[in-house]
């Protein structure tokens, strides 16, 4: 499933966040947005899954303005992991929350099929153990590997996911990177991720998407994207990108 935005512009009243952005996610492809503090990311994606609407511009998601889609048809397809679990917290269990997951594709009831479907999502997240856990009670952490569940769960066609490694020890950090990488590949599943970390960026994303005060300053394949010049343009730090054990790495310098 393809994903394209076409000259989006987005403004929260006289303040202008994004500014002409074009971009096309590819079947199968990871591409990481990444930018510094502000520069529009989250804004980014909440416009991709029709939580925001941009002033100008058009998403198409396979020939179809996401606008004019129903929200039970952006669900099908679209899967959202939001960047602040806290605001999910309602009291329900670990299990309920990534069931959540599968009501865009239920008429009536969940069935069996579907609470298969879920606990596979919750293996993937290494959550199964916290199935019966109250969903508030967990730390930030856990909630974002059950975000990620539920999305998973939900078998959508593209993966928007808003800091997915925020919160989570190095190892969750590879270990979601590298499910999302797993899907992307193995089932035709597109994602698109805000990341922070550049080194994560450059060892799980095929394209990068990088933005500077709601501006694109560069797009393309990660590596031509993840270079000192560029990277020393938008977030003003110096970076070497070197070959080390065998795959290209980013370092601070």
């Amino acid at each position: 499933m393809q994903l394209k935005m076409d000259g989006v512009e987005f403004s929260y009243g006289s303040i202008p966040i994004l500014k002409n952005v074009n971009l096309e996610l590819q079947p199968s492809e990871i591409l990481g947005i990444l930018g510094p503090n502000g520069s529009g990311k989250t804004t980014l994606i909440r416009c991709m899954n029709g939580i925001l609407t941009p002033q100008q511009g058009s998403i198409i998601l396979d020939a179809e303005e996401v606008s004019k889609m129903s929200r039970k048809e952006i669900a099908k397809n679209l899967g959202y992991v939001p960047q602040n679990a806290s605001s999910e917290r309602n009291g329900p269990t670990v299990f309920e929350v990534v069931l959540m997951g599968r009501r865009p594709h239920i008429i009536w009831e969940f069935g069996e099929h579907d609470n298969e479907i879920v606990w596979k999502a919750m293996e993937e997240m290494d959550v199964k153990t916290l199935a019966n856990c109250d969903f508030g009670t967990l730390s930030s952490g856990q909630a974002q590997r059950v975000l990620m569940a539920r999305a998973i769960a939900q078998e959508a066609k593209v993966l928007l996911l808003d800091e997915p490694t925020s919160n989570l020890d190095v190892k969750y950090q590879i270990e979601v990177m590298r499910t999302v990488h797993d899907i992307a590949h193995k089932k035709n599943v597109s994602a698109c991720a805000i990341i922070h970390d550049l080194d994560l960026a450059m060892r799980f994303c095929d394209k990068i998407v990088l933005l500077h005060e709601g501006r694109i300053v560069a797009a393309g394949s990660t590596l031509s994207v993840l270079n000192s010049e560029n990277i020393k343009c938008v977030y003003e730090v110096d970076a070497i990108v070197d070959t080390v054990y065998g795959r290209p790495r980013v370092m601070i310098v």
